[in-house]
């Protein structure tokens, strides 16, 4: 299959396109890095530099493939002015989602967030209704990142109400790999008390690669969203113990798959996309945090 990456230099863009190299994938990478020429420095796929927020760019790079993974987007909007934020994702998504739909793609992966449903970046205090966190929860997004993210989903439901395309929304947790585990989630595996937006959740970027590949290859019609994440939370605490600590019952507690579950659910990505995260905190940090990765 013909896959456009987009976002393919940056962390998540890096892996997805490893994997989809990997299972055979014919890839096309596009960011806006600079190509590398250098003889002997293997970038997997092929690649083309382009700035999507350009409509004749999104267009040139998306002909003759056969499904898109859209990852490319500034990733926060605490270094960005917030209409630089919103005007880059929002277009850039319209841009490839447009050029998809008229070149007659099959499949569209859209990467989303967490933080849509408006737990990260409030400007007004924000908690969850209840937890795990699942594709049912309400959405109030506040800052123009999440804003943008549930605009690119509501692009993928107009998308497949114009067209035939098939389209994947998927909504990753924080994303550690080899490099930031310890610097990101060790004060949560020492202490519980240091915490996230995400309620102790995260996903590991090769995990999360394999589930981009397996929404590339699905087969499942109109627009499903899922939450991508590990099933267990930073550090293994006792979930249900810890959200009653630090919360009381401000949030309400739902049934658990495991004592030490994430603060989101990944059962509807376990159940239609196959999904089964092979990976954990514990395989590259100490129980006090510190690196296991030399």
């Amino acid at each position: 299959m013909k896959v456009v990456v987009t976002g393919s230099r940056g962390k998540v863009g890096r892996a997805a396109t490893q994997a989809l190299v990997d299972a055979g994938h014919d890839v096309l990478g596009v960011d806006r890095v600079s190509p590398v020429f250098d003889a002997g420095v293997v970038v997997p796929g092929r690649y083309q530099m382009a700035d999507l927020t350009d409509a004749g760019a999104a267009f040139a790079v998306t002909a003759g493939a056969d499904a898109v993974v859209h990852v490319a987007a500034i990733p926060q909007p605490t270094g960005n002015p917030a209409h630089v934020v919103l005007q880059t994702n929002v277009m850039s998504t319209f841009n490839m989602v447009e050029a998809a739909v008229r070149f007659g793609v099959r499949r569209f992966v859209n990467i989303s967030s967490e933080s849509i449903v408006g737990n990260f970046f409030p400007e007004r205090p924000f908690l969850p209704d209840y937890a795990p966190v699942d594709e049912q929860h309400p959405l109030h997004p506040q800052d123009p990142y999440a804003l943008s993210k549930l605009f690119g989903e509501q692009m993928m439901d107009a998308a497949v109400r114009r067209s035939d395309i098939k389209a994947i929304s998927i909504r990753p947790s924080t994303v550690h790999n080899e490099d930031n585990y310890e610097v990101n989630l060790g004060p949560q595996v020492r202490d519980p008390s240091n915490l996230s937006a995400n309620l102790w959740s995260y996903i590991d970027v090769y995990d999360l690669a394999d589930a981009i590949v397996l929404a590339t290859e699905s087969d499942l019609p109109g627009h499903e969203v899922f939450y991508i994440a590990s099933p267990d939370n930073a550090g293994g605490h006792d979930f249900a113990e810890i959200l009653k600590r630090y919360y009381g019952d401000r949030i309400e507690l739902r049934d658990l798959a495991r004592v030490d579950a994430s603060g989101i659910s990944i059962e509807k990505a376990r159940r239609l996309l196959g999904f089964n995260p092979t990976r954990s905190w514990s395989d590259y940090l100490d129980p006090s945090g510190r690196s296991l990765v030399v």
